[in-house]
């Protein structure tokens, strides 16, 4: 098999038909799609080629197997169409929205872990390259957990002692710090073609700082540490910062309303919305936005499902609406989207038009009647990727977070047993990894809609019976305009338009098509 690959590669590179591309190692999973393989010898990459006049690039992703599969067409004039086309996408480069932030994942003790592990130094560079490099998915954003997460081997936060040391005076990272994140973000920084955006996030401060005095279950701050919780955080920012590493955001705190759930195992920290704003107006707000050197640092509010913006974020609005003086947008994570409906997010930004929202977390593998972690090529992951995405950036989002960037064949490590899904599974006794669909999936929109990207109006012609094609478009800083496009069925033709131009897209079957194309005044 391994011969194979190598020579189907070495084919498809001497006859040009990849150019400088590096084609995926195929692993074709049993009745599912493949996974990309990298070894220490070997890993794909993926360029951007840049489009010609009056002709696109198109890269398309399948259940059947393509992985960034490019080809190049041509625009024509709209008399010339051909009428093949099942319906019409037609391009409005009049109607503005949202200026995206990023893609990008987190930085998690599980995925350092996994990343400083592997025995090759040239397997560490793939991994980081491939999602961050200029032949990868050119992430520009990362999470990173302010202590332990669930996907850490152990709970810990830190000045953990002594107890009830308000004024923080044992304050110190923790050897994860050290040995497994900083040395990942730095690497990552120094392969990146952007700046990286890192959001950070407390799960839960140390025990002693909460009503419950325990990692997890129904706690909140005491009140006598309100402050001490807000220079919890602005610590963190500084300590980082001596490390060469920026962080742009923080959120309150990660999924606040898991300490009244009661099936939350890991750790967290409960809010109430009256408690969180008064918190925001009297401690963090002032800490973080008075300061001198962290200023910068936006904040960003609830940092949990979809449907807590109506339940808990509005109400916290309403009880303090000062709170709006202070934070700088509001994360959402994905885990009830399928059950939620998208326009909350539509009316939180027409409420609060200077506010942003962005996906701060998402992973497959996480229910519980998914008893199967870890899914090696499994489409289906993928399409649960792509259809999020595009529901969540037509509905105004600047952004897409993942999850963990790799996690081991049991979806771990994670402490309590929390195990899921990640676009990368490593397998460090074969020296290997592997990149899952979904790590496809993300590509298709990081590696071609840029920070400052806009996205454009578009308008779906097509008849009732038809089946539409979920998609988005966006002008992007390098004028050129890109358009993604998710075909669930059978394949098709679509016609993409933008003004008196237009081309008919093939779309494979169970696919994802990424089409760029230059924007009239350049390509005029």
């Amino acid at each position: 098999m391994a011969s194979l690959i190598a020579v189907t590669i070495f084919t498809l590179i001497t006859s040009g038909i990849v150019a400088a591309d590096k084609p995926c190692a195929p692993r074709q999973i049993e009745k599912r799609s493949v996974v990309c393989v990298c070894n220490a010898t070997y890993c794909d990459e993926i360029t951007r080629a840049e489009p010609a006049s009056g002709k696109y690039v198109a890269y398309t992703s399948s259940e059947a197997g393509s992985r960034f599969k490019k080809h190049e067409g041509e625009f024509t004039s709209y008399y010339k169409w051909n009428e093949g086309a099942s319906h019409t996408l037609v391009i409005d480069l009049s109607k503005k929205r949202q200026t995206i932030e990023g893609f990008g994942g987190a930085v998690t003790d599980a995925a350092g872990i996994h990343w400083s592990n592997f025995s090759s130094a040239r397997l560490q560079d793939y991994l980081i390259n491939s999602y961050f490099g200029k032949n990868g998915l050119e992430y520009n954003m990362l999470r990173v957990p302010i202590g332990g997460c669930d996907f850490s081997t152990h709970f810990y936060a830190y000045n953990e002692l002594p107890w009830n040391d308000g004024q923080l005076t044992n304050y110190t990272l923790a050897p994860e710090d050290f040995n497994y994140k900083i040395p990942m973000i730095q690497h990552i920084k120094e392969v990146a073609t952007a700046d990286i955006h890192i959001v950070a996030t407390v799960w839960s401060p140390p025990k002693w700082m909460k009503t419950n005095e325990k990692p997890s279950g129904p706690g909140v701050i005491k009140n006598e540490f309100m402050q001490t919780y807000a220079d919890y955080i602005a610590k963190f920012i500084r300590e980082y910062k001596k490390h060469d590493i920026d962080v742009w955001a923080v959120t309150t705190t990660n999924e606040p309303q898991n300490a009244f759930l009661p099936f939350t195992r890991f750790q967290d920290l409960g809010w109430t919305p009256g408690k969180m704003g008064q918190w925001i107006i009297n401690n963090l707000g002032p800490t973080i936005k008075n300061s001198s050197d962290i200023n910068h640092v936006k904040i960003l509010t609830v940092d949990d499902q979809r449907f807590t913006i109506p339940l808990w974020f509005n109400v916290m609005v309403a009880k303090h609406p000062e709170v709006l003086d202070w934070i700088d947008g509001i994360g959402v994570h994905w885990y009830t989207d399928k059950f939620t409906p998208a326009f909350i997010l539509e009316e939180t930004v027409k409420n609060h038009p200077d506010k942003f929202v962005i996906a701060t977390e998402a992973c497959e593998g996480s229910m519980p009647w998914q008893t199967e972690k870890v899914s090696l090529g499994d489409w289906s992951r993928a399409q649960s990727y792509i259809h999020d995405i595009l529901e969540d950036l037509n509905y105004n989002l600047v952004g897409w977070i993942d999850w963990n960037l790799c996690l081991d064949k049991t979806g771990g490590p994670n402490w309590v047993k929390n195990f899921v899904d990640s676009p990368i599974i490593v397998f460090p006794e074969n020296n290997e990894f592997v990149k899952q669909p979904m790590f496809y999936a993300m590509g298709h929109f990081s590696k071609w809609i840029p920070r400052g990207s806009v996205r454009l109006d578009v308008e779906e012609q097509k008849g009732l019976l038809e089946k539409s094609v979920d998609h988005v478009a966006f002008l992007t800083p390098r004028n050129t305009i890109v358009v993604v496009l998710h075909n669930t069925g059978n394949a098709r033709n679509i016609r993409v338009q933008l003004g008196e131009e237009h081309t008919v897209l093939a779309l494979e079957m169970a696919s994802v098509t990424t089409l760029e194309f230059l924007a009239p005044s350049i390509s005029s």
